[in-house]
């Protein structure tokens, strides 16, 4: 067989741990020799990470994959819930590197260094949970003020060829280093931890050719921004999107790095880039020569094999793309930037930008922050201040530190923008407004990734609207949806026209980065000592108890706690913002559950019928009485249910307070797994328009549960309150191995019953 590298470290936080090249290879002869077809990149990650490369079935979209993934991440806010569900399995460290990230709880608000003392305050307990439990398990710990997960992660340990889960749905961000980095539950993180084999569907493959070269105004931002008009927030669901052709050597590793992530939001499992000499290039910058020359050495792996088929291909020329602004309240809502002017006018948008924010884990890299600053600094140049509030978020200390010595941030300041700390911040709803308040209409642009209703300041009429960080620092100047930075003038405060040029920036620094305070905590040789205490008492964190298993009944007459009306993401089903300080906490968490949802009953968010008193309550509080009464129920929902963050609490509280089922007309794909992860059926209309034929009074069965087999559907049996009823066609996706999990009452308890026969 052919050789690949050898004996290169993982991570500079790892020596002893080494990249498994030679496993890619020897999976890959002896997948080509079954398949007999050249192999797309994305697939060469996937099956090169196979566990068992001769038995696996392969499929696209209907194999279940039984995958060994290098590494395992998880960010503040979801590693608690997934640390505790490890430690409920009774393993005594982690099978694989993993690592967790402070970055979710620092809530913005002044600036950096008092929102930071103030979250190490607030959130003592969970950081010092979070802290002593990595030590405990052997996981490396970034305390807070380290930076977002997503750039800790392609700043220390992407490689190209790596398989990643992280507990987050922008996990994919690491593709910009040629990973196949995917957004996971914590439950899933928990099997890879815990040394069995990560399962997933095998994707189907969206190619997206570039040819061209980027100039001038656009930006890699851009190159999604118009992906995500194309293919739409669910257009990427079930398959992996794999960039190609001769335009992706005009794009940065970083830069790549901003398609792959945001990718998310167009619902694909990941997105990736094949090797190019920009990854070189940052491993090297990133102090990861060994690495960049072990991956040149084995680029062949590394890029999808001539003539490989895609599923659907999508071209841009480069050259010939334009910015864009994407939204209000959806991301796939594409505008170029050449008739924004005009669309908000036609659509009302609020005219004035009440503020504009640049950075986050999707958009923080030294190019963005060196090219927005050459716009800010030309503007300061000729007199001009920011007319919206301007928020600046750096992806991590590395380059907070690195563009504070090289004046970035200076400019940024002078210009009148606010620099805020090292953390996700604004972009997940950890905002403090007080320019607005709840209820007016305003608009803001962002560099982020995600603009559905209230996400970044919880109003749910704000206009929020994602572009490239050239375009938000120049439109904050302008400070209108009028305002055209590529051909409109402003008037200097000498009364003379100005005009933006094109903005021009530094791939990477020219003295390179500097790493900034040291906020990594690496497990202790010696973890014998280590104690993880939660209190009884807390609010913060409380330890799980096994679900009940399922007592090998079908469903039966069960009512519907909600019957959900249009778009409902993970943001309506378990809100973040004020919400996050309860997710280690699955009573105070589930407080939250679906109070997003608009009930299509009367329209209205949070006020259902209580089926049993024929009362009106939120949400939670009508589910806490079902329970208490110990009536099931179920939930009915529309398309791609549950877009959006990987957050498993959305799947969790609804299994808490007494849920059976959530039928609807499709899913988004993490929200699907968590759902069967804990225990729940998640299952669809065979005929989506019999959602129309189901009223919020009506009384449910799911039968056939007893014979539950792989591609065999259920019968719903509806029954209307004058006693009438039918029965309607229901399918489900589970295999053998989800079943048993349904069975257990949910993964996590089929785990700990295997470790403890």
């Amino acid at each position: 067989m052919a050789t690949a590298p050898q004996k290169v470290p993982m991570s500079p936080h790892e020596p002893n741990k080494y990249i498994n090249y030679q496993r890619i290879q020897d999976n890959l002869e002896i997948v080509r020799k079954r398949l007999n077809r050249p192999l797309t990149l994305s697939e060469k990650i996937l099956y090169g990470h196979l566990d068992d490369a001769v038995n696996q079935d392969i499929q696209r979209g209907v194999s279940y994959l039984q995958l060994r993934p290098d590494r395992v991440v998880c960010q503040d806010a979801t590693a608690q819930m997934a640390l505790l569900q490890f430690m409920s399995a009774g393993i005594p460290d982690v099978a694989v590197p993993s690592s967790v990230h402070c970055d979710h709880l620092i809530l913005g608000e002044f600036g950096a260094a008092s929102d930071l003392a103030r979250a190490k305050d607030v959130n003592k307990e969970v950081y010092d949970f979070l802290a002593t439990t990595c030590a405990k398990y052997n996981l490396g710990f970034w305390g807070p003020g380290s930076g977002i997960i997503h750039q800790i992660v392609i700043e220390n340990y992407a490689f190209p060829g790596a398989l990643i889960i992280g507990t987050d749905s922008h996990t994919p961000n690491a593709g910009g280093l040629g990973a196949a980095a995917v957004g996971v539950g914590g439950a899933d993180a928990v099997d890879v931890m815990a040394g069995i084999p990560w399962e997933l569907k095998c994707p189907k493959a969206i190619g997206v050719k570039l040819t061209g070269c980027l100039n001038g105004w656009t930006s890699p931002k851009d190159i999604i921004l118009e992906v995500a008009g194309i293919l739409t927030v669910k257009g990427g669901t079930g398959a992996i999107v794999e960039y190609f052709g001769s335009g992706v050597e005009s794009v940065s590793a970083t830069g790549m790095g901003t398609v792959c992530n945001m990718g998310a939001e167009i619902g694909a499992t990941t997105s990736v880039f094949p090797f190019t000499e920009s990854m070189h290039r940052y491993l090297v910058s990133t102090g990861r020569p060994q690495i960049a020359d072990a991956s040149r050495a084995f680029a062949h792996n590394l890029r999808a094999d001539e003539g490989a088929h895609y599923d659907e291909i999508v071209e841009i020329n480069l050259s010939e793309l334009e910015p864009r602004i994407n939204g209000p309240f959806t991301p796939d809502l594409m505008t170029p930037l050449a008739k924004f002017k005009t669309t908000a006018q036609e659509k009302d948008w609020p005219q004035d930008i009440s503020a504009c924010l640049i950075g986050s884990c999707t958009n923080s890299s030294y190019e963005d922050m060196s090219r927005a600053a050459s716009l800010a600094k030309e503007a300061l140049d000729a007199g001009l201040k920011v007319k919206s509030d301007f928020i600046i978020t750096p992806g991590s200390e590395q380059i907070r530190a690195t563009t504070e010595r090289d004046g970035l941030l200076e400019i940024f300041r002078q210009a009148g923008g606010n620099i805020l700390a090292n953390a996700c911040g604004p972009c997940i709803g950890q905002w403090a407004r007080h320019d607005i308040k709840k209820g007016d209409r305003n608009t803001i642009i962002t560099s982020y990734n995600r603009n559905f209703t209230g996400r970044n300041d919880g109003n749910p009429a704000t206009h929020g609207f994602v572009a490239s960080p050239e375009v938000v620092t120049a439109m904050a100047f302008g400070g209108s949806t009028n305002f055209n930075p590529i051909t409109d003038t402003l008037t200097t405060p000498s009364g003379k026209p100005f005009k933006f040029t094109p903005p021009n920036g530094a791939e990477l620094p020219a003295r390179g980065f500097d790493a900034g305070q040291d906020t990594y905590q690496a497990p202790p040789t010696d973890r014998s000592g280590v104690s993880v205490q939660v209190s009884p008492e807390s609010q913060r964190l409380q330890l799980l108890k096994p679900f009940v298993a399922w007592d090998g009944k079908d469903v039966e007459d069960v009512p519907i706690l909600i019957k959900v009306r249009g778009k409902c993401t993970t943001d309506h089903i378990s809100m973040a913002g004020p919400w996050l300080k309860y997710r280690g906490h699955l009573d105070n968490i589930s407080n939250n559950m679906l109070i997003g949802a608009t009930n299509s009953e009367n329209g209205e968010a949070n006020l259902v019928r209580n089926q049993i008193t024929d009362v009106f309550d939120a949400v939670p509080a009508t589910a806490r009485d079902y329970k208490a009464r110990g009536v099931r129920w179920v939930v009915i929902g529309d398309e791609n249910y549950g877009e959006g963050s990987s957050r498993e609490h959305a799947a969790m509280s609804v299994r808490f307070l007494g849920g059976a089922a959530v039928i609807v007309k499709s899913f988004a794909r993490i929200h699907e797994t968590n759902l069967k992860k804990q225990g729940l059926l998640p299952l669809t209309f065979n005929n989506p328009s019999d959602y129309d034929r189901i009223s919020p009074a009506d009384k449910l069965s799911i039968l056939g549960l007893k014979t539950l087999t792989p591609g065999k559907a259920l019968t719903l049996r509806v029954t209307k309150p004058s006693g009438e009823s039918f029965d309607i066609v229901v399918d489900h996706t589970f295999n053998e191995n989800q079943i048993t999990w349904f069975k257990a009452g949910s993964a996590l308890n089929f785990i700990a019953k295997s470790n403890n026969q």
